[in-house]
C-alpha cells in the first residue's frame, strides 16, 4: 500500500508518540508498505519553526532528511499537477497544507494516515 503520512503523524512516529493508533502504527511499520512525507509537510514544519509553534531538536534541513532516511520513508515533491487539483476541491478545510495533502492523494491514488476526519469527504482513503 501507498501511504501519505501527514504532518502530525510524522511528527508523532518520529517521537514514538502514543498518540498514533494501532492501526496507523502498524501500517506505517509494515515494511511492505510505501510510506511518503510530502513537501508541503516539511513546508508546513518550517512555518511552524518560524512561529514558535514547533520545536525540533536539531535544524529542519538536517532533521527531515535524517528521519526521512532513518524511517525508510520518501519525500513527496510538489507538482504542479498537484496544486491544480486543490482549485477543483470543494472548500471543506481551511488548512492549506491539508488541502495540498488531500490533492496529493487523489492524484497519486494515496492512503492519508491522518487522524483528521475530513479527509474521507474529499473521497480520500484514510487510515487510522
Amino acid at each position: 500500500m501507498r501511504l501519505l503520512i501527514d504532518t502530525q503523524v510524522f511528527l508523532w512516529w518520529v517521537d514514538g508518540a502514543s498518540k498514533l493508533s494501532r492501526k496507523a502504527r502498524a501500517a506505517v511499520a509494515d515494511p511492505s508498505n510505501d510510506c511518503l512525507v510530502s513537501l508541503a509537510s516539511c513546508w508546513e514544519m518550517a512555518i511552524k519553526l518560524s512561529l514558535g509553534k514547533l520545536r525540533l531538536d536539531e535544524p529542519i534541513d538536517t532533521f527531515v532528511p535524517a528521519q526521512l532516511s532513518a524511517n525508510r520513508f520518501s519525500l513527496l515533491e510538489i507538482s504542479f499537477r498537484h496544486v491544480a487539483r486543490v482549485a477543483k476541491l470543494p472548500f471543506r478545510h481551511r488548512d492549506p497544507f491539508d488541502r495540498l495533502l488531500v490533492a496529493q492523494a487523489l492524484e497519486e491514488g494515496l492512503t492519508v494516515v491522518t487522524s483528521d476526519s475530513v479527509f474521507p469527504k474529499y473521497g480520500v482513503k484514510r487510515l487510522w
